[in-house]
């Protein structure tokens, strides 16, 4: 295992890194790689292995568990991929690895893994499918990047013959000078003797712009580039300046680095402070000045205790709807990796950057390419980028910017059109990871080995325009049925999961149909009809062979009418937010069958029953908006069904609004009857709806939603719902209900 020793030797040289793949029986694999890291002279302290076996003495972690790696450094990383590849621990673990260091993997013979099935593949074996039915296309392009690309080697574990050296022969890496500290800086002195390249000097330096407020710093980077680390040295310099700094991410483990660089800086510094536990620490406090302390993006978006600067780690892992509460602080930085699993940069600069420049906050933009732990031509970095796509992208705006619904063709995409054309198969997934706020790698895995999984796209002169990605459901058979309804977990099947478990329906899972998983359409033909044109052709394609098409998503009021117009029903609003988005989910329905019609008509009256409670109740805080549009979005047309003593209340009402309280249900069926299916769509505004939403359904507070809706008082707000109910009566009353109504006018 000479190879090893020659490959770290050059790695140290160039400070690069280097990538040892060692194929064969995973005993022999994994007693040449014990020998590699020794030859290499890679101390067990300093080594991480991620697999099932911790068969060095050294640290050791589940591929599950590779998320254990972020924010650290390793001179070396052995990733055993026998029993599993799982995209996502490449991503978390070669990132791991430092200049100098080698990055190892184990993997049975190259030429037959991609015919071999493992244990992540029998995740993307959802019923009915079976693991027999999973292609192995993710790990055969996985092997060609590693034979394609420089500074990989690779050795017949069994024999000991090495197929390449991987050996570059690069220049000797220079000495990086220590940035020049700024001559006009605010933070301490010993902030910028911390700093490692120059991009981290300017980072730093524009987070000191959040000391006033009414500011906002946005810094995009490369993973690698010391982008937490810069908010952690800012971190600490405006706690000892007494900020309470406000510090964010999708999990603690991202903000990991924010704390450990702030503790650092205030130790250097010398100053007082506490920590609230002896290792990651989520609050650090400062004697007698101010704090940095985490919080998950749910609680932090409400402001907790009044911050006065926060700051949002991967900040592209997040929705734009949770990111917009973030500028309700005083000052507030977005940090975010531009590519990798972390989040997609692109995207977040697409689709946020429109709401940041709308808001109050001057902008501070930071960029940072230059890499912290490594040289800048390190070729694991390139490997890893190809191999995982991490920077796919899609086309240029200018190659589509004359698409319209005329211009554009439906494809249907298998995997091997994807793996035939490069291209392609970079703006299709780029244009993934651009509309969704969390893409990983497993995600092109799944797309390209995943029985159930179909992709389609509208594309414009050969570029992609718009992609959808699909997933069949439903189909199944009576015992996983059973299994389901009783709670038990059933890979895949969304829809027919949160129908059966969730609604009590256990035959939900016997239509099969396809539910839209993912549709992006570019950012630069968006509002031209695309969409609307790619459901068409899907529901074209399919409507012979499926049940039904459905959707599940975070709902807002544009999502919601844009599949209600394309004929969506809606079946299910769930009844917690996601933790993430901020978002209450909305299922819908587009039936295709007399079964999915079936299915879609007697779930959409389960909600409609059911949703005036819960809407006072578990959804009392649910945007009236989105309210307004997943009911108009039932398309069901229920009468109002009220005794005479209810529609007497009623009739009362413009009499007195206080009678809303004597018994609320009448009030709420006729607002449901109204918003769901208006016999005058034009009877009421806006805003008018909007109050019987607030008051009638969600049963706020008069108070309250008189200072919600800008009502002059309490009186007026009150005055306004009479007319709206009277309005109503007339429309939906039968005549003697309208004869008392004109008794208390």
């Amino acid at each position: 295992m000479d190879i090893a020793r020659s490959l770290r030797a050059e790695a140290r040289r160039a400070n690069e890194r280097r990538l040892l793949v060692l194929a064969g029986d995973p005993d022999r694999t994994r007693e040449r790689a014990a020998t590699a890291l020794d030859l290499a002279d890679v101390p067990s302290a300093e080594t991480t292995v991620v697999g099932p076996e911790p068969f060095l003495d050294c640290e050791h972690h589940e591929q599950s568990r590779a998320e254990e790696l972020l924010g650290r450094t390793r001179t070396a990383v052995v990733l055993d991929a026998h029993e599993e590849l799982r995209p996502d621990a490449v991503g978390r673990t070669v990132g791991a690895v430092d200049g100098g260091g080698l990055y190892v993997l184990l993997a049975p013979p190259l030429e037959t893994w991609p015919e071999e099935r493992d244990g992540f593949d029998a995740s993307l074996a959802v019923p009915p499918f079976s693991v027999e039915d999973v292609s192995g296309h993710f790990r055969r392009r996985f092997v060609e990047t590693l034979r394609a690309h420089r500074g990989i080697a690779i050795v017949d574990a069994d024999t000991g013959t090495v197929e390449q050296d991987g050996l570059t022969d690069p220049p000797p890496s220079r000495p990086v000078p220590s940035p020049t500290p700024p001559t006009d800086a605010w933070f301490r002195a010993e902030t910028y003797a911390q700093c490692l390249t120059d991009d981290q000097r300017d980072a730093v330096q524009a987070f000191e712009s959040l000391r006033d407020d009414g500011e906002a710093v946005v810094v995009e980077a490369d993973r690698g580039r010391g982008k937490s680390s810069a908010a952690g040295l800012a971190a600490g310099n405006l706690a000892v300046e007494g900020r309470d700094v406000l510090v964010t991410a999708p999990q603690y483990r991202s903000a990991a680095e924010v704390f450990a660089r702030a503790g650092h800086l205030l130790e250097t510094l010398g100053v007082e402070f506490a920590r609230d536990r002896a290792t990651n620490p989520q609050r650090l406090d400062v004697a007698g000045a101010g704090c940095v302390r985490y919080a998950p993006p749910d609680e932090a978006a409400l402001l907790p205790d009044g911050p006065d600067v926060v700051i949002v780690d991967e900040a592209a892992a997040l929705p734009v709807r949770r990111l917009e509460q973030f500028l309700d602080a005083p000052a507030v930085a977005f940090a975010t990796t531009v590519h990798g699993y972390e989040g997609a940069g692109r995207g977040f600069s697409v689709r946020f950057r429109d709401r940041l420049s709308e808001s109050d906050h001057a902008l501070t933009d930071v960029s940072m390419t230059t890499p912290i732990r490594y040289s800048d031509a390190d070729p694991v970095e390139v490997w890893a980028f190809r191999a995982l796509l991490l920077d796919a992208r899609p086309p240029v705006d200018q190659l589509i910017a004359d698409a319209t619904p005329e211009t554009v063709e439906y494809r249907q995409l298998s995997a091997a059109d994807l793996l035939a054309d490069t291209h392609l198969l970079r703006e299709v997934f780029g244009l993934l990871v651009l509309a969704h706020y969390r893409t990983e790698p497993s995600d092109l895995a799944r797309l390209l080995d995943a029985p159930n999984l179909t992709v389609r796209a509208l594309t414009h002169e050969g570029h992609v325009v718009a992609v959808a990605l699909l997933a069949q459901e439903g189909g199944l058979s009576a015992s996983t049925r059973a299994t389901m309804y009783e709670g038990g977990r059933v890979r895949g099947n969304m829809l027919p999961d949160v129908l059966s478990t969730q609604l009590r329906d256990e035959a939900a899972g016997v239509p099969v149909g396809q539910r839209v998983l993912r549709i992006a359409t570019n950012a630069a033909v968006r509002s031209r009809g695309l969409g609307s044109k790619f459901l068409s052709e899907i529901r074209a394609e399919f409507a012979d062979h499926v049940d039904w098409v459905g959707v599940s998503y975070g709902a807002t009021p544009e999502l919601v009418r844009f599949w209600a117009d394309n004929g969506y029903n809606t079946v299910h609003l769930a009844t917690s937010r996601n933790a993430t988005s901020g978002e209450y989910s909305v299922v819908m329905l587009d039936p295709c069958s007399d079964d999915g019609a079936a299915l879609a008509a007697r779930h959409r009256e389960w909600f409609q029953d059911r949703i005036a409670a819960v809407l006072s109740d578990p959804l009392d805080d649910c945007d009236p908006d989105v309210v307004r549009a997943v009911l108009r979005a039932t398309d069901g047309e229920r009468p109002v069904s009220l005794s005479e003593w209810e529609w007497q209340l009623v009739a009362g009402v413009p009499g007195g609004a206080s009678v809303l309280d004597t018994n609320p249900k009448p009030f709420r069926d006729l607002t449901r009857r109204h918003l769901s299916h208006p016999a005058d769509a034009t009877a009421l505004s806006p805003r008018e709806e909007r109050l019987l939403v607030r008051k009638v359904l969600q049963a706020h507070p008069w108070s309250t939603v008189t200072e919600e809706l800008a009502f002059v008082s309490e009186r007026e707000c009150m005055r306004t719902l009479g007319g709206i109910v009277e309005r109503l009566t007339r429309l939906y009353g039968d005549p003697w209900v309208q004869e008392e109504l004109d008794r208390h006018l």
